[in-house]
This record gives structure tokens, C-alpha cells and sequence, in this order.
């Protein structure tokens, strides 16, 4: 999370700074390359939702929770209630600070129009009152970006797709686990490939253009970033299979940690005055994100099978516990931070190093401070909701 706030704090504080010709210097920079491969950031995020949701319902179906859910019922009617059941939750979890985020972003945005020196970096103040819906039933991402409503929701839209097309796979599993496989492998073919072929035909080149430069075509398109998610779907599965529980030779754990260490450093670093050529380009861009979590996803089999040592102690702290709880409401919060700071001063900045670093600690700290707020408003009192009325907590009760 701390890396997409970095990435969105430059990306926001360039377009407004006094020196722009600043961003094409630190560019040049082999650790700017952070910021520029900020992108993979979400897809962690997407390999740990994957992973999250196919070990949960694994776990769930085996305990038979889900028996209570579909009350006797079987086959198509059982699946059907199960599916209702996974997209009534995520609905209920996520939807209210989502809306009432949506809701300051229009209201913030449309003040800032006619009263800010500059112009919003997005058309919020248009496009949240005529296309909202979009974001309510979390399909935004099918649409034009020039018609989205509070920009960075496209990763909302996605995850939830993955989540329904997730759901399906799922449920199939439950009784026909290799067609849920093979659907799965077809669904992770059909991504890359048609990320090859945009890549391919709009000339995209990894290494030199900007990472956003294909944001709709590419960067917020469900087909095209769907493979982390399915990949962390068929690592929640082997953790499910084997418990948790599993023994490794020194000589794997050292290869893993290694092999894992090296993609990851590899991806973000590796294009560093680069030049790939368009077949090369299309391939890189297909698979790269698909890598990134296979690489995520050994990190988490070994922490969760104690081979993650220094890894696991520190992912594993108490103090990260309170951070980790209000990510995603950090994540609605901090982009209107960002724009509340830049669109507040009646002059541009003068970035230099120190005064991004500056600008960088204070809207990560306000960023997560206010996430605290609108997660103990909004949130909270839903997941407390959600788990008093779950299927084991009805049955304590009775």
C-alpha cells in the first residue's frame, strides 16, 4: 500500500509541479525505477485476493459451512445458492465505504472545479453524477476511462470480476475439480494471449514508455490482468491440499527464496536502459504480471509452511496488524489526499528529492489516519455485521 501511495504521490505532484522536465531526469535513475514499476503493486494485491478466496472456500466447503448455507439443496440449485451467498458478502463487505468515498470525491472535486486554480486531474465532477451505477455494480472497467467516476476504482471493478468469475471456478471444483482446472488454464492462456496481441499491435514497449500509457487498452482491463488472480487461486488451493503443512530440503527453500528474490528484483529493476523489440515487448507484457505473482505466491507457501524465517517475522508483526486492517480503505482514501494537497496551493510545486520525499511521508500518514477514520465508520460496523450473521456464528448462538 505504501507503494501505491508513492507511485500516485509522483505521478500527482509532477503534473502540478513549476519544473516538469524534472520527471524526464529522474527517470534516467536506476532506482526511479520503483516508482515506474509501481504497477506491480496491485498485482500482489490481486495474487493475495486470489489466494485469500480459493484457500477460504476450500477450507469452508471441506468443514461443511457452506451445508447451512444451501440448507439440503444439490447441484445446480446448491451451486446457485452458494454463488448468491460469496457475492451477497463481498457486496455487503465492500460497497458502503466505497459509496460514501465516491460520494466525497464528487462533492470534493466539483468544489474544486470552481474554485481551485487548476483543473481537477479527472472529470469527477461529470462523469460520478451520470455514471456512478457503474461503480455500484463495479463494471467501470468495461466502459471508456474518459466515463469513469474516481479513477483509481478501477482496481475495485476488476478484483470483483475476478471474484465472480473466481466464484464459478470455485463452486465448479467443488464436484468437478479437473473441468475447474481446465477452465482455469483456459481463462490464463486467453489473458496472456490477448495482452500479447494489444501490446503487440499498439507498439507498446515496457521498457521506455510510461507504465500508464495504455490505461485503457491494457493497464485496467480485466482480461489483461487476470492471471496474477488465477495463479494466486491455484496457490490458496495447494495450501488448502496440503494443510499448510509441508517439508522442503534446505537446498529448495534456498533455490525458491532465491528464484523469487531474483523475479521480483528482475521485474522491477531488470528493463533499466533497455531497449526490447516488439515481439520481445508483447511477451514481456503478457506474462510479466503472471510472473510477478508466481513469485508472490512462493513467498507466501513458505511463510505459511515455516521456511519464511526473517520474511515471515517481519509480515508476520503485531504492529502491521492495525495498518493491515484499514488497506483498503486506505487505498480509497489516498488519491483524494493527494489531489486535496496539490489543488489546495494557489501556485505549482518545486519538486527536488527532499521535497517529494516530504510530500510522500505526509500523505502516506494523513492517508492512513483518515483511513482509520472511514474504516471505524464505515467498515467495521459491516464486518461485524457479516460475521454475526455468518453460518458458525448462527449456530454458536442457537
Amino acid at each position: 500500500m505504501v507503494w501505491v501511495i508513492l507511485g500516485h504521490a509522483c505521478i500527482v505532484a509532477f503534473k502540478y509541479s513549476d519544473n516538469p522536465e524534472l520527471r524526464k531526469e529522474v527517470e534516467k535513475e536506476f532506482l526511479f525505477q520503483t516508482v515506474t514499476n509501481g504497477t506491480y503493486s496491485v498485482d500482489t494485491f490481486f495474487c493475495i485476493g486470489g489466494i485469500l478466496v480459493s484457500f477460504i472456500y476450500f477450507r469452508t466447503n471441506a468443514k461443511g459451512s457452506l451445508d447451512r448455507l444451501t440448507q439440503g439443496t444439490r447441484g445446480f440449485t446448491s451451486g446457485f445458492l452458494q454463488f448468491i451467498g460469496l457475492l451477497a458478502y463481498r457486496f455487503a463487505r465492500l460497497t458502503a465505504p466505497y459509496m460514501f468515498m465516491l460520494g466525497v470525491v464528487q462533492v470534493s472535486m466539483k468544489w474544486f472545479y470552481h474554485n481551485s486554480v487548476y483543473e481537477p486531474p479527472t472529470d469527477d465532477h461529470i462523469n460520478c453524477p451520470n455514471y456512478w451505477w457503474r461503480n455500484a455494480l463495479y463494471i467501470n472497467t468495461l466502459f471508456p476511462v474518459e466515463q469513469m467516476c474516481m479513477l483509481w476504482s478501477w482496481y475495485l471493478a476488476d478484483d470483483s470480476q475476478f471474484y465472480v468469475l473466481g466464484a464459478i471456478i470455485l463452486i465448479l471444483a467443488a464436484s468437478h475439480f479437473k473441468t475447474a482446472a481446465g477452465a482455469m488454464v483456459v481463462f490464463l492462456f486467453s489473458s496472456w494471449m490477448t495482452t500479447g496481441y494489444i501490446a503487440w499491435s499498439n507498439n507498446h514497449a515496457p521498457s521506455s514508455d510510461d507504465p500508464l500509457a495504455l490505461f485503457d487498452k491494457i493497464y485496467d482491463k480485466p482480461w489483461t490482468r487476470l492471471g496474477p488472480y488465477l495463479i494466486g487461486m491455484a496457490t490458496g488451493w495447494f495450501l488448502f491440499k496440503i494443510d499448510c503443512r509441508m517439508k522442503m530440503s534446505k537446498v529448495t527453500v534456498v533455490t525458491g527464496w532465491m528464484l523469487s528474490s531474483g523475479v521480483l528484483l528482475g521485474l522491477i529493476y531488470g528493463l533499466y536502459n533497455t531497449e526490447l523489440g516488439p515481439i520481445s515487448s508483447a511477451v514481456y507484457s503478457s506474462l510479466s504480471h503472471t510472473v510477478w505473482a508466481i513469485a508472490i505466491s512462493w513467498i507466501v507457501i513458505a511463510c505459511s509452511t515455516g521456511y519464511g524465517g526473517y520474511v515471515n517475522s517481519l509480515l508476520s508483526a503485531t504492529i502491521l496488524y492495525p495498518f493491515s486492517r484499514v488497506t483498503y480503505c486506505a487505498y480509497l482514501v489516498h488519491p483524494l489526499v493527494i489531489r486535496f494537497l496539490v489543488m489546495h496551493t494557489d501556485h505549482p510545486i518545486h519538486l527536488g528529492k527532499d521535497m517529494m520525499a516530504i510530500i510522500f511521508l505526509g500523505q502516506m500518514v494523513s492517508s492512513y489516519l483518515l483511513s482509520f477514520v472511514v474504516s471505524l465508520t464505515f467498515e467495521a460496523p459491516i464486518v461485524t455485521m457479516l460475521k454475526i450473521l455468518a453460518p458458525n456464528k448462527r449456530k454458536k448462538i442457537q
